[in-house]
C-alpha cells in the first residue's frame, strides 16, 4: 500500500513532506503562495507522486543542483527555473550536472543513468541565476530571500520566506548523518562557515529537505544543529585514531569508511569517502596532527 504523503500549512507556506519522512532519495518540498505568484521550492520525488493534484506554479526555485532536489522540475516546463549562479551550469546540461559530483568510472556512468531514469533530469539551458540577497516578491507581502550557504555544493542556498518567517535550510538537514561534503563541488571549509553563519539566525520556523521537516522551537533547532555539526569533529577524531597505529593511504582510508557505515550499500561511497576525507587530511596535515611519512602514506603525528 502506498504511503500517505503529509502536508503542513504555515500561512502562505505549505510543506509537502516526502515519503519515509523525507529520507533520501525523497525529500520535503515547499509551495509558497503569494497574491500574484506561486513558487515551488526543491520539487522532489514526492511531487511526482502528487502530480495529479499540483496547483499552478509560476516559478521553480532550487536550493542547489543535486538529483533529489530537481527530480520534480520536469513537472513545470512552462515555469522559469532558478538556481544560484554557482550551480546554474548543472541544470543547463547533463555533462555539467555530472561534473558537480565528479565521480570516476564505473560509478559515473551508472549514476548518470540514474539521474535521468530515476530523478527525471531534464536539461534547461534557459534556467535563470540568482545570487545572495536576491528577493522574489510573490505579492501580498510574501517574499522569498536568498541566503547563499555554500559547502554542500558551491551554490547551495537557504530561502527565508516572509512574512511567515520560515527559513528553509535545504540540505543542512540537521540529521544524525551529518554534513555532506563529498562531491567535487563540495567544500568542508565552506560548510563550516555556513554553519557558523546559520547559528545566530532566529526565524520562527526552520524547514529541511530531509528527515527533520519543520522545527518551531529555537532550543530544539540549536540542539539539532549541535549534533549535526559535531559529526565533522567526530569523523576527524576517528580518522586520526585510524592513522595512529600504522600509516595508511587515502585509498585505505576511503575503504575503511568514515562517512557511511561499512555495511551501507552505497554505490558512490568510495568517491564520496575519498573526497570527504581528503579534505580532513589536508587540514590535519596543515595543523601537524598528521604527517606524510612517504608519498601518499599518512600517519598520525
Amino acid at each position: 500500500m502506498r504511503e500517505a504523503l503529509l502536508e503542513r500549512r504555515i500561512g502562505s507556506v505549505t510543506v509537502l513532506f516526502g515519503a519515509r519522512g523525507g529520507k533520501y532519495p525523497h525529500g520535503n518540498s515547499l509551495l509558497v503562495r503569494g497574491a500574484e505568484e506561486s513558487v515551488v521550492i526543491d520539487p522532489g520525488l514526492g511531487l511526482v507522486e502528487r502530480r495529479q493534484a499540483l496547483p499552478r506554479v509560476d516559478r521553480v526555485l532550487n536550493s542547489h543542483c543535486h538529483e533529489d532536489h530537481i527530480a520534480g522540475n520536469h513537472l513545470f516546463p512552462a515555469a522559469p527555473w532558478h538556481l544560484h549562479e554557482a550551480d546554474l551550469p548543472g541544470i543547463r546540461s547533463l555533462d555539467a550536472m555530472m561534473a558537480i559530483y565528479g565521480y570516476p568510472e564505473p560509478v559515473h556512468a551508472a549514476f548518470r543513468q540514474a539521474v535521468v531514469d530515476e530523478f527525471h533530469f531534464v536539461a534547461r539551458p534557459d534556467a535563470q541565476a540568482f545570487r545572495d540577497g536576491t528577493v522574489f516578491d510573490l505579492g501580498g507581502g510574501v517574499r522569498i530571500r536568498v541566503l547563499h550557504a555554500p559547502g554542500h555544493t558551491r551554490g547551495h542556498s537557504f530561502f527565508w520566506i516572509e512574512p511567515e518567517d520560515v527559513l528553509y535550510l535545504a540540505d543542512v538537514d540537521l540529521s544524525s548523518f551529518g554534513p555532506y561534503y563529498g562531491d567535487a563541488w563540495s567544500s568542508l571549509a565552506d560548510f563550516e562557515r555556513t554553519l557558523a553563519a546559520l547559528r545566530p539566525l532566529a526565524p520562527r520556523h526552520w524547514a529541511t529537505f530531509h528527515h527533520i521537516g519543520v522545527l518551531d522551537d529555537r532550543a530544539a533547532f540549536l540542539a539539532r544543529l549541535d549534533r549535526f555539526e559535531a559529526v565533522i569533529a567526530d569523523r576527524e577524531r576517528r580518522l586520526v585514531a585510524y592513522l595512529r597505529p600504522a600509516p595508511r593511504t587515502l585509498a585505505e582510508i576511503a575503504r575503511h569508511r568514515f562517512v557511511y557505515r561499512p555495511e551501507d550499500a552505497v554505490p558512490f561511497a568510495e568517491p564520496v569517502e575519498t573526497r570527504s576525507m581528503s579534505q580532513h587530511l589536508e587540514r590535519l596535515l596543515a595543523e601537524g596532527a598528521v604527517r606524510e611519512v612517504e608519498p601518499g602514506l599518512f600517519l598520525a603525528a
